[in-house]
């Protein structure tokens, strides 16, 4: 495993192995005329697991745009899956934000994980015409397949409404790695998840990406539920990033050099992390909405949490 430079600028992972998923050199990202982030140096291989944390309005879920081709890196380059941006749609697996069912929505979990393997075609399935269709046979056994990776096969023939927010999660992680996606691109998956079904579901991307050899990079505000699980981070502030490792990035001296003010990690009893410090508290806790105005009331909510 390969492991990005601290300090945003300072080096690049050059590996030539075949198997380098994303490589983003000297990556920028301008919207509306502002630059969210800059000098992001990053190298992902299969089987890897990537956070991109940091505060709210920084830009997280704006490097995934980069990394689908919706959005163009204003400098430097960006590489996915040995192409440029957008030219591997096929092999990239995307869940955006948390989407929420109607509870009257009847569509079944089964069919939901479907639409992600031939959403793109018209009309549906005839009944019955797996019996006569190879391809047919094929993508109902991988539908099949995906669905019992994600341990969801107890309840994918219920109606999605009907389901918690867990399972829903589970089946829409399935439905993104049904076409057998190199990359799996996820957008703050365990958001408005209760802190069980957060550890659960971390633990499934964990397994996925190592039984499927799945390179995942995961927006995400509270780094603790997958914490013991990832290999390198991307923590963007204050218009610049910092890639490495946890133990490297997520330290006072690293985020007191990104914000260019004082910051201070705590690790609390049972091994969480509490950022504190800083113009705007990065909620590394999960209070999300606890942002603190000074240093005093950081300090505070680090306290509660860390109680």
């Amino acid at each position: 495993m390969s492991v990005d430079p601290v300090a945003a600028g300072s080096g690049f992972g050059a590996s030539a192995e075949s198997d380098t998923v994303v490589a983003l050199r000297g990556a920028s990202a301008v919207v509306g005329g502002r630059t969210l982030w800059s000098g992001v140096n990053l190298t992902v291989h299969s089987g890897e697991f990537v956070a991109v944390l940091g505060p709210n309005g920084v830009g997280k879920s704006t490097l995934i745009k980069v990394l689908l081709g919706t959005l163009s890196s204003a400098n430097g380059t960006v590489s996915v899956l040995g192409r440029r941006p957008g030219g591997a749609g096929e092999r990239i697996g995307y869940l955006p934000q948390r989407r929420n069912f109607d509870a009257s929505l009847r569509i079944r979990g089964i069919d939901i994980v479907r639409l992600g393997l031939d959403g793109d075609r018209w009309g549906v399935p005839l009944p019955g015409a797996a019996r006569f269709s190879a391809r047919q046979r094929a993508a109902q056994a991988r539908v099949h397949e995906v669905i019992d990776l994600v341990g969801a096969s107890a309840y994918a023939h219920r109606p999605i409404g009907a389901l918690s927010g867990g399972e829903q999660q589970r089946l829409l992680i399935a439905q993104a790695l049904v076409r057998r996606p190199g990359l799996l691109l996820l957008d703050e998956p365990l958001d408005s998840l209760d802190l069980p079904n957060q550890a659960s579901v971390a633990a499934l991307i964990h397994r996925i990406c190592r039984e499927a050899n799945v390179a995942v990079v995961m927006v995400a505000h509270d780094v603790n539920p997958i914490l013991p699980y990832l290999d390198r981070v991307v923590y963007i502030a204050s218009g610049g990033a910092a890639c490495g490792t946890p133990q490297e990035v997520i330290t006072t001296e690293t985020l007191t050099r990104l914000y260019s003010t004082p910051v201070e990690v705590l690790r609390t009893s049972d091994g969480r992390l509490v950022v504190v410090g800083g113009p705007e508290a990065p909620a590394l806790h999960t209070d999300r909405h606890a942002h603190a105005g000074h240093q005093g009331s950081a300090r505070q909510g680090a306290d509660r949490h860390a109680g």
